[in-house]
């Protein structure tokens, strides 16, 4: 599915705004021994990226040391949140690491505790406890882990996981079993991947999905010999990783009452939407309704890897003492990273800053999918994450080679994206720092048009 960039340097138009800057070829001549130097002895998997050398990062912008900068609409990939290279996170960093204290395993430290308590004072009412870890994968396995554990003590029969198609929960075994990417888990064997254990039910988008209805997931679960019953766990991404589309308000508050009513337990996988992405602390919080247990990642520390599950007390004491750790739980300098990006995006105000900077960002996706509607099958977001769907005219299949000589575009005009995701490589993700303005927004947005504006008028008539 995915592609490669090209590493044969070629000539592009110079730029320079207040917030990019291109001064050379791309790539850049002097970086493509390096970038071949990584192609030589990293897995193959690792070439996904725009050939960017990165060397340094503040604010909303990366910059390369060739002289180049870049608007970034990425975060690094949902990360920073806090925007790049924050003063107060870096000094929490390195004063915690000339202690010198880097690694504690679960003893105990002064930044797990504290941050700890703040996770818990930041986070909704029914988010009692928390267990630190260090990826987006462990957090969703270990509400795996917790759900049907839970549901052993019903029932032995209670182990199923109900999760969305295309969804996106990880990349290692039970985060891809939870997964809705059949490409994905092709590698897992027939009879762990068959087991009838996991059911993928259609996310409800009004776009591929267009019965929006909860009525199509109870038919689904029905459908697949599933007597609710049996059901241990729900787990759902607050929006889809592959896009932004949003569960419909009615649906989130059936689904929650259908859990209740069959002694399942819900869980929002917040890996990418949790720190005010989405315009609120935790973007499940637009739906209405309380969660049993939600995954957190990427943008808790706005650098470091840390993770996080939170929940209800019942869930998370249920394993003795010494029974459910991890290695590098609660470290000392992700923690202190991660409670110094929580304090800027208080002090700053990001998230309010998010979801009033965000109301641009969805004016624009609109404006952008009225412009080109043969192209643009949907676009969608809230706060500061959206994403513009690609689509083969007349249909609803991906195209993946438009979103990613789009991507392309972009950044060879200085506005940073990572690949396409999605279904079938066809979606252009948007995703700033919180820290951006309406102004940044508003020229990147500019550039994304022209960018479709120039490979669309490129393309042989038959493909128009």
């Amino acid at each position: 599915m995915g592609k490669e960039f090209s590493l044969t340097p070629r000539k592009v138009a110079k730029v320079q705004t207040r917030w990019r800057k291109i001064v050379t070829d791309f790539p850049v001549p002097q970086s493509v021994t390096l970038l071949e130097k990584l192609r030589a002895n990293e897995a193959r998997s690792m070439r996904g990226q725009p050939p960017v050398i990165w060397d340094r990062a503040q604010g909303v912008n990366v910059f390369d040391p060739y002289g180049n900068m870049w608007l970034d609409f990425s975060s690094g990939v949902l990360i920073t949140n806090a925007g790049h290279g924050h003063p107060d996170v870096v000094a929490a960093i390195t004063e915690t690491a000339k202690g010198p204290l880097a690694a504690t395993y679960c003893f105990p430290n002064r930044h797990r505790a504290e941050l700890a308590a703040k996770l818990i004072e930041i986070s909704p009412p029914e988010m009692e406890k928390v267990f630190i870890l260090s990826t987006g994968a462990e957090a969703t396995e270990c509400c795996m882990k917790l759900a049907l554990t839970h549901g052993q003590r019903i029932s032995p029969d209670k182990n199923v996981v109900i999760s969305f198609a295309d969804g996106f929960h990880g990349r290692t075994l039970g985060a891809q079993l939870m997964g809705g990417s059949d490409a994905l888990k092709s590698w897992i064997p027939a009879p762990i991947r068959n087991s009838g254990c996991y059911v993928q039910v259609p996310f409800p988008d009004g776009f591929r999905q267009e019965d929006t209805s909860f009525a199509v997931f109870e038919k689904t679960v029905a459908d697949a010999g599933v007597k609710p019953g049996r059901v241990a766990m729900v787990i759902v991404e607050t929006y889809p990783g592959g896009s932004a589309q949003f569960l419909p308000v009615e649906y989130a508050k059936a689904m929650r009452a259908w859990c209740d009513k069959n002694k399942a337990i819900l869980v929002f996988d917040e890996v990418q939407a949790g720190f005010g992405r989405c315009g609120k602390w935790f973007g499940y919080q637009h739906y209405g309704v309380q969660a049993d247990l939600i995954a957190c990642g990427k943008g808790i520390s706005s650098s470091l890897p840390l993770s996080c599950v939170m929940g209800r007390a019942a869930l998370l004491d249920q394993y003795e003492p010494g029974s459910m750790t991890s290695t590098h739980s609660g470290s000392p300098i992700c923690c202190a990273a991660a409670l110094a990006s929580i304090a800027v995006i208080q002090k700053e105000n990001l998230v309010e800053n998010a979801a009033k900077v965000g109301k641009v960002l969805g004016e624009g996706m609109c404006k952008l999918m009225g412009k080109y509607p043969d192209h643009i099958g949907a676009a969608a977001g809230k706060g500061l994450v959206a994403a513009v769907q690609v689509v083969q005219p007349g249909t609803k299949e991906p195209d993946p080679e438009v979103a990613f000589d789009v991507i392309l575009n972009c950044v060879e005009q200085g506005l940073l994206f990572f690949a396409p995701v999605g279904k079938g490589g066809g979606t252009v993700k948007i995703s700033p720092p919180l820290c951006i303005t309406e102004q940044a927004i508003r020229e990147g947005l500019e550039v994304l048009d022209g960018a479709f504006a120039k490979v669309l008028g490129a393309l042989p008539a038959a493909a128009k």
